[in-house]
């Protein structure tokens, strides 16, 4: 809703902002000096174009990659919901995730926006693992 808001008030501003560059453009258009009249639309194409490629363009970048960081979740990710709640993802179905959190091993289950980052497993980390359970189950050699 909040961006539907946004988009009418930027449209808004565009669209006065258009108003009065063609109202000075069509009052330059009657005295000789026409260079001046061409100016004030490249200006205003230019400040669309920066607006573009500091506004809207690293916005859509960053929904992307957040859309691709929350359809990329497996189970055994680390994950920290929008409400600061940390935990491990157990499953993933559809649009729900469930994590496991704290000492008890409570599951939640969350939407996958409310997902605000998630950490991969270190290979690292779960090959010492594997290790230490190797070492474990090897029975010791009797000499």
């Amino acid at each position: 809703m909040k961006k539907n808001v946004l988009k009418k008030a930027i449209a808004a501003i565009f669209a006065v902002s258009a108003l009065s560059t063609m109202t000075l453009a069509a009052e330059e258009a009657a005295t000789p000096n026409n260079a001046g009249n061409y100016m004030s639309l490249v200006i205003f194409a230019g400040l669309i174009v920066l607006m573009y490629f500091l506004m809207i363009r690293p916005q859509r970048k960053r929904e992307k990659e957040t859309a691709e960081m929350r359809n990329n979740i497996k189970p055994g990710d680390k994950v920290v919901t929008i409400g600061g709640i940390v935990g491990k993802v157990c499953s993933v179905k559809d649009d729900v995730v469930t994590i496991e959190t704290g000492a008890d091993k409570v599951r939640i289950k969350f939407v996958k926006n409310a997902i605000s980052s998630v950490e991969k497993p270190k290979a690292d980390k779960v090959d010492k693992v594997e290790k230490k359970n190797e070492e474990k189950t090897e029975e010791p050699k009797a000499e």
